[in-house]
C-alpha cells in the first residue's frame, strides 16, 4: 500500500511540474480550410501555422489567461481571449476576407471612391510601407516606388524634385490634403518638409490630372494625406539616428478640447553637422542641414456630419554644401565656395461643407515661402505666396455622378534676377466638370473638362476622359486620356539655372507647354489554391508635349539654354506591379518601368537628358509572429542614362551604368507601444563617383579663377585645366551618401 502511496505522490509532482495543455483547431474563410495561417498567442513565443486542411495545434501552453490571434494578409485580424486551466482546448477560427485593394481614394475624381471603382487609377501607399525603409521627409521615402524616382539635382547643396515615367520634377504636382501648396519654389526645396509621421496615405496617379488640378498636373500627381485627428493616435514619436549622424526626431499628440473639436499636433526636426568628404574633393559629400517643421489639424464636430477642418504647418531650413572648410562667414563671398540656402515657409489649409441639403465643399489654401540663398557669390533672393480657393458640388443623378468645381489661384513671385524686373503676380480663374456615368455594373465612363483663363496665355481649356471595364471581381480593365499644360517659372523650378558657372540662356519668351496623353491600365488579384495572394498592376502610356521646356546641356557646354522646343518631345513606356503574399509571414511588392523620353528638333532626336532607360523597385518583408520581428529588404535599379559632361575633354562618364541602392532593416515590435528598428542603408555602397575621377566639375577651382577662354568663349586646356573644365556641380545622378548603419525607436500610444 505505502508503494501506490509513494507512485501517487510522483504522479502527482509530475503532473503539477508538468501542467501545460494543448490548443489546437481549424482556420476557414467561406466554409474552405486556410492554409499557411499563423495563429499564436499574443505576447508570447508559442504560435503555430495552419497546415493545408486547415488544422493547427499549439503544444505545452502552460494555464493562464491569453489572446489567440490569427493573422493572414488580405483577411480581416482575429483575436479572442482564452482561458487554460485544466484541459486542452479547440477553437475553429473564422477568417474574413478583407480585399487588398479597396482602399478610399480621393484623387483621381476629387471626392472619395473605392480604389476598385475609380475610372482613374490610383496608386496607394500607407504607413506601413514608409516604414519599411525610413526617411526623415517624402523626397526619400518614394525611392522605392516603381515609376516614381527622386532626383537630386545638385552634388553641393543636394536639392530634388521628383520625376514621373521619366518627366522632369516640374512635371509632378504635389498635393497636401488636395490641397496644390507644393509649387515653384517648394518644388525644389519643400518636398523635405512633411513629417512622415503625420501621413494616413500617399496617393499617386501617374499621368495628367490638369482637368482636375490646373497647371503642372502634366506628368503626375503625389497626394500626401496627412491624418485625421480622431484617427490618429494618442501620443506617437519617432527618433532615429546614423553613423553619419544624422538625427531625425518625430513627435505629436492629438487631444480633444470640448465636445466638438479634435486636434492633431506633430513636429518633426531633421540635423545633419558632420561634414564627410569620402570622395576626397574637398567638398561635403552631402549637404548640411538643421530643419524644424510644425505641424497643427483642428477638426471640428458639426450637425449632420458635416466637415469643416484647418490645418497649418511651418517650416524653416538651413542647409549648405561646399568646400569642407566653408562657413557662415563665407557666404556670398568668392574666398570659398559655399551654397547656402535659408527658407522659411508657412502653409494654410481649410476644407468647409456648406451648411445646405446639396454636397458642396469649399477648399482654401495658403502658402507665404521666402528663401534666402547664395551660391558661390551669387544671391537668389525669391518669395512666392500661393493662394487657392476652389468651391465642388457634387450632385449623384441615378447613373450620372456629376461635379462642378470653380476655383481661382493667386500667384505672386518676385526675385533678384535680372529676368524679374518686376513680381510677377496673377490671379487665374477656373471652372471645370466632370461626369461619371455608371453604364452597367462591368461599365463605367468619366468625362471632364476644365477651363482656366491666364491674362499672359490666354484662354487654356483641358479635356478628359477615362474609362473603366470590369469584366470580373478580379480583373479590371482602364484607359484615361487627356490633355494637360504648363506655364513654366524658370528660376523657382530649374535648379541648374542657378548653380555652377554655365551662363543661363533665355532664347526667347517662353510659351506654356501642351501635352496629350493615353494611359492603358490593368489590374488584377489572384487568390492561389495553396493561399498566394498576387496582385498584378500593368500600364502602357504615351505622353507627347509641344512647346517643351527642357535645358540644354549640348548646344554649348559653358551654358544652359532655354527655349521652347521648335519640335516635340514624347514620353512613352510599360510598367507593372506585382504585390504577392505568399504566407503570412511573407510578402513581397516588386515593379519594373521600360520607358523611353525623347526629344525631337530639326529632324535629330535625342534621348532626354538624367532619364533613365529602365528601373525596378522591390520591397521583401518577413515577420516571425513567434518572437515579434520583422525583416525588410528594399531597393531600386536604374538603367543608363545621359549625363551632363562639358565637352569632348570632360573624363567623366558620358552614360551612366546601371546602379542599385538596397536596404535591410530588422524591427522588435514584442513591447506594447514600442518599436526597436535597425539595418543597414545602401548595402552595396553605390555612389556616383565609382568608376569617375571626379563628380564635380573644376571642384579646385569654383570660382574659375584660372579658367582660359578664346575669343569664342570657349574653354582652352591648360596645364592647370587639362580637360577645359569650368565649375559644374549638376553632374549628379544618384545619392552621394554610401554605405551608413541607423537604429531607431517607435512609441505609439493608441
Amino acid at each position: 500500500m505505502k508503494y501506490l502511496i509513494v507512485i501517487a505522490i510522483l504522479l502527482s509532482n509530475t503532473l503539477s511540474a508538468d501542467n501545460t495543455f494543448n490548443i489546437e483547431g481549424k482556420v476557414t474563410s467561406n466554409n474552405k480550410a486556410l492554409p499557411y495561417v499563423n495563429v499564436y498567442l499574443k505576447n508570447t513565443d508559442k504560435g503555430s501555422v495552419s497546415i493545408d486542411d486547415g488544422t493547427f495545434i499549439i503544444k505545452n501552453v502552460p494555464e493562464g489567461n491569453y489572446v489567440l490571434v490569427a493573422s493572414f494578409t488580405g483577411f480581416k485580424p482575429f483575436q479572442k481571449p482564452i482561458s487554460l486551466a485544466d484541459q486542452n482546448i479547440r477553437i475553429n477560427i473564422k477568417l474574413e476576407e478583407e480585399l487588398i485593394l479597396n482602399e478610399v481614394v480621393v484623387t483621381g475624381t476629387l471626392k472619395p471612391v473605392s480604389r476598385l471603382e475609380s475610372p482613374v487609377p490610383v496608386e496607394v501607399y500607407s504607413p506601413s510601407f514608409l516604414k519599411k525603409n525610413p526617411t526623415p521627409n517624402i523626397f526619400e521615402a518614394l525611392q522605392t516606388i516603381n515609376g516614381v524616382r527622386p532626383q537630386i539635382n545638385c552634388s553641393v547643396c543636394n536639392t530634388g524634385d521628383i520625376h514621373i515615367n521619366g518627366l522632369e520634377g516640374p512635371y509632378t504636382l504635389v498635393l497636401i490634403d488636395g490641397m496644390p501648396i507644393v509649387s515653384g519654389l517648394s518644388t525644389v526645396y519643400g518636398l523635405s518638409g512633411i513629417p512622415n509621421s503625420l501621413i494616413e496615405q500617399v496617393e499617386i496617379v501617374k499621368g495628367p490630372a490638369s482637368s482636375l488640378y490646373g497647371s503642372e498636373a502634366v506628368g503626375g500627381l503625389i497626394n500626401v494625406i496627412t491624418k485625421l485627428p480622431e484617427n490618429a493616435p494618442i501620443v506617437f514619436a519617432n527618433f532615429y539616428t546614423t553613423d553619419w549622424e544624422e538625427t531625425n526626431f518625430d513627435l505629436g499628440f492629438k487631444a480633444r478640447i470640448g465636445e466638438k473639436v479634435d486636434m492633431l499636433f506633430g513636429a518633426n526636426y531633421f540635423n545633419y553637422s558632420n561634414p564627410i568628404d569620402n570622395n576626397e574633393d574637398n567638398f561635403t559629400d552631402v549637404t548640411l542641414q538643421d530643419r524644424i517643421s510644425v505641424f497643427q489639424k483642428w477638426d471640428f464636430r458639426r450637425k449632420n456630419n458635416r466637415m469643416f477642418s484647418v490645418a497649418g504647418r511651418y517650416f524653416y531650413e538651413d542647409r549648405w554644401g561646399g568646400e569642407m572648410q566653408w562657413n557662415s562667414k563665407f557666404r556670398g563671398g568668392s574666398e570659398v565656395y559655399g551654397e547656402s540656402i535659408y527658407t522659411s515657409r508657412y502653409e494654410i489649409i481649410a476644407k468647409y461643407q456648406l451648411p445646405v441639403d446639396e454636397k458642396m465643399m469649399f477648399q482654401f489654401s495658403y502658402s507665404d515661402h521666402d528663401q534666402n540663398s547664395a551660391y558661390g557669390n551669387t544671391f537668389y533672393l525669391a518669395q512666392q505666396r500661393i493662394g487657392f480657393g476652389q468651391l465642388t458640388w457634387d450632385v449623384p443623378n441615378k447613373n450620372h455622378d456629376w461635379l462642378f468645381g470653380l476655383s481661382g489661384r493667386y500667384n505672386f513671385y518676385n526675385d533678384n534676377t535680372t529676368v524679374t524686373e518686376q513680381a510677377d503676380e496673377i490671379v487665374i480663374p477656373s471652372v471645370f466638370v466632370q461626369d461619371e456615368i455608371k453604364i452597367n455594373k462591368a461599365h463605367k465612363l468619366l468625362l471632364g473638362a476644365r477651363y482656366d483663363y491666364d491674362k499672359r496665355h490666354g484662354n487654356i481649356f483641358t479635356p478628359r476622359l477615362a474609362y473603366k471595364f470590369k469584366p470580373t471581381e478580379h480583373d479590371i480593365f482602364r484607359i484615361n486620356a487627356g490633355t494637360g499644360f504648363r506655364v513654366v517659372n524658370l528660376f523657382a523650378e530649374e535648379h541648374a539655372a542657378l548653380n555652377g558657372s554655365r551662363d543661363v540662356i533665355i532664347e526667347e519668351a517662353l510659351k506654356p507647354e501642351r501635352s496629350l496623353n493615353v494611359n492603358l491600365n490593368y489590374l488584377k488579384k489572384l487568390y492561389t489554391k495553396n493561399g498566394k495572394i498576387i496582385g498584378i498592376d500593368a500600364s502602357a502610356w504615351y505622353t507627347y508635349f509641344t512647346n517643351a521646356i527642357l535645358p540644354d546641356y549640348d548646344t554649348n557646354p559653358n551654358q544652359v539654354i532655354y527655349d521652347n522646343l521648335d519640335g516635340s518631345a514624347t514620353s512613352l513606356g510599360f510598367s507593372i506591379n506585382l504585390d504577392a503574399t505568399f504566407s503570412s509571414n511573407f510578402r513581397g511588392v516588386a515593379g519594373f518601368t521600360v520607358q523611353e523620353v525623347s526629344q525631337k528638333e530639326n529632324g535629330n532626336k535625342a534621348q532626354q537628358i538624367l532619364t533613365e532607360k529602365f528601373s525596378g523597385t522591390w520591397s521583401m518583408s518577413y515577420k516571425n509572429f513567434n518572437y515579434n520581428f520583422i525583416i525588410d529588404y528594399t531597393g531600386n535599379i536604374y538603367g543608363p542614362m545621359r549625363l551632363p559632361v562639358l565637352g569632348e575633354l570632360d573624363p567623366r562618364k558620358s552614360e551612366s551604368p546601371i546602379w542599385s541602392i538596397q536596404n535591410l532593416q530588422l524591427t522588435y515590435d514584442g513591447i506594447n507601444n514600442f518599436e526597436f528598428y535597425g539595418g543597414i542603408k545602401n548595402v552595396l555602397d553605390w555612389t556616383p563617383n565609382r568608376g569617375n575621377p571626379f563628380i564635380i566639375a573644376g571642384a579646385g577651382d569654383p570660382f574659375d579663377n584660372n579658367v582660359v577662354f578664346d575669343n569664342n568663349g570657349n574653354v582652352v586646356p591648360t596645364v592647370d585645366n587639362p580637360y577645359a573644365l569650368t565649375f559644374d556641380p549638376t553632374y549628379i545622378y544618384a545619392p552621394n551618401q554610401g554605405r551608413r548603419l541607423f537604429f531607431g525607436l517607435r512609441y505609439k500610444l493608441n
